[in-house]
């Protein structure tokens, strides 16, 4: 990097339920950044999907309310015009975007593909990986051909359940049983889930979930303990120690995740070596299922009566606070929560030099 400084674009907020979050990852990352090497610009989203940026900082914001930046104008074209073209009127260029956004418009491709459009590097997975890892449907089903173990599931879509939602029923009682669990097909954070228990609560879950997305996907019930497993890498990524969520509800559902506090992470997981190497072995089957880039957390079941190991997600945008899983995971594992920062811009580096080699014409 020589004496030059890397001016980092921050963009956080968005349009999806988990706005807030996005602003305590957003005031960790903030905090985190060494501020000798590096210099960020804040680009805030609203909840109305308002672009706003700040000025370039050579210090981190002293507290959240201030990511909002209050005193700069709501102005998308101007934001926009600082992602495309830089800012001061060009003279200072933006090196690496770094999209905190979770959920909908933040881990599902469409930011990533205003960033590809807009010819700069950008932290994390690319569009398809994220655009898949968003849906669990097409996850699931990239994770079987690559030969992942996974929980069985059936899916539809609104229109299907309002043409023969009894036959869908039969299909689920004669697949799944019950209890299952009814989730939107393209959500994060646990958000629209339900667990049903008979036909009644099924149908009450599945309306619950169509309000949220046009696809939905059951699952059988696992009686399992969950692992999960932080990845990190381009070509060549590297899976760090898993570790255990004991979650203080029935599930890993929004409040276990977020709200009351009472989940507990063990890290590492308490596995023996040979079940840990499997599920970093599977974690990175399910990083190169999705054709993932920059970091993923991969999200198992560990079936409680013989052990086997599903995967059941992968999260491309996972929580970043120094107390979230993905980087406590590499903690454990040896890298601090500024060096995966240094680690994960260096990624997005290499990942957009070897884009800009490739030839997009005949001639």
């Amino acid at each position: 990097m020589g004496n030059t400084k890397l001016t980092v674009g921050l963009v956080y907020g968005g349009k999806s339920g988990e706005h807030e979050v996005s602003l305590q990852t957003a005031f960790a990352v903030m905090n985190a950044f060494d501020y000798a090497k590096y210099e960020i610009v804040p680009f805030y989203i609203s909840k109305q999907g308002l672009w706003k940026v700040g000025g370039i900082l050579g210090a981190p914001f002293s507290g959240i309310e201030l990511l909002k930046l209050a005193d700069a104008s709501e102005d998308m074209s101007s934001a926009l015009n600082a992602v495309f073209s830089g800012l001061s009127g060009g003279e200072q260029t933006i090196d690496v975007m770094f999209p905190l956004l979770h959920g909908t418009y933040g881990e599902d491709g469409t930011i990533q593909g205003l960033f590809e459009m807009a010819n700069i590097p950008y932290i994390g997975a690319g569009v398809l990986a994220s655009s898949a890892g968003m849906d669990k449907v097409v996850m699931k089903k990239l994770f079987a051909e690559a030969g992942l173990d996974q929980c069985e599931y059936c899916y539809f879509n609104v229109s299907a359940w309002k043409r023969k939602s009894h036959e869908l029923i039969v299909d689920v009682e004669d697949k799944l049983g019950y209890p299952v669990f009814v989730k939107p097909a393209n959500l994060g954070s646990s958000v629209g889930i339900s667990k049903a228990n008979d036909k009644e609560s099924l149908i009450k879950a599945v309306d619950f979930a169509f309000r949220y997305d046009t696809k939905v996907i059951i699952e059988e019930f696992v009686d399992a303990r969950e692992v999960e497993v932080s990845v990190l890498g381009n070509d060549e990524p590297e899976a760090s120690v898993p570790g255990e969520i004991v979650s203080s509800g029935e599930y890993y559902d929004y409040a276990a995740k977020y709200t009351d506090g009472k989940s507990q992470m063990l890290i590492p997981a308490p596995v023996d070596s040979e079940v840990a190497d499997h599920l970093r072995d599977a974690a990175i089957a399910a990083f190169r299922a999705i054709e993932g880039s920059g970091i993923t957390r991969a999200d198992f079941f560990l079936r409680k009566s013989d052990g086997k190991i599903l995967i059941n997600e992968v999260n491309t945008m996972p929580g970043f606070t120094p107390y979230s899983m993905y980087p406590l995971l590499w903690r454990e594992t040896g890298l601090s929560y500024s060096a995966l920062l240094d680690r994960m811009i260096e990624l997005a580096l290499e990942r957009y030099d070897y884009r800009q080699s490739l030839k997009y014409d005949n001639e």
